[in-house]
């Protein structure tokens, strides 16, 4: 099975995989299943977030989807179930698979993952130095 398929039967039937389709319990599944894989799975998805968003970030990928959906989002207890609603939680669960199957495009093409390494480490230049 490719990632991508894994992908879309996780997006599919997250009950199926033990999920209450809440955004940390995926995310933190998600994170399981990259390290499972040697991080493979998901390598370059942080990088490949902050170039999408063309903004500096020293957070990891699980905030970013966040802010990429609700850009004014208090991220203070985003590990608490209560801090979205189920609709927000159904919303940006939905948002973090259509980001995931988006990058595995991006990563599995080996120029264009290389484009995306190069302008994110064009735009960490000056921290670099």
């Amino acid at each position: 099975m490719t990632d991508r398929t894994t992908i879309e039967v996780l997006r599919d039937n997250p009950e199926g995989h033990g999920l209450n389709n809440t955004y940390y319990a995926t995310a933190m599944f998600l994170t399981g299943m990259d390290v499972g894989g040697s991080g493979g799975i998901l390598r370059g998805f942080t990088e490949w977030l902050v170039v999408r968003r063309g903004e500096c970030s020293s957070f990891y990928w699980h905030k970013l989807v966040l802010l990429d959906f609700f850009p004014d989002l208090d991220l203070g207890g985003w590990k608490d179930p209560d801090h979205l609603t189920p609709q927000q939680h159904e919303r940006v669960v939905r948002h973090l698979f259509s980001l995931v199957l988006e990058f595995l495009d991006v990563r599995d093409d080996p120029w264009e993952l290389g484009r995306m390494y190069a302008r994110h480490r064009t735009m960490y230049a000056h921290v670099l130095e």
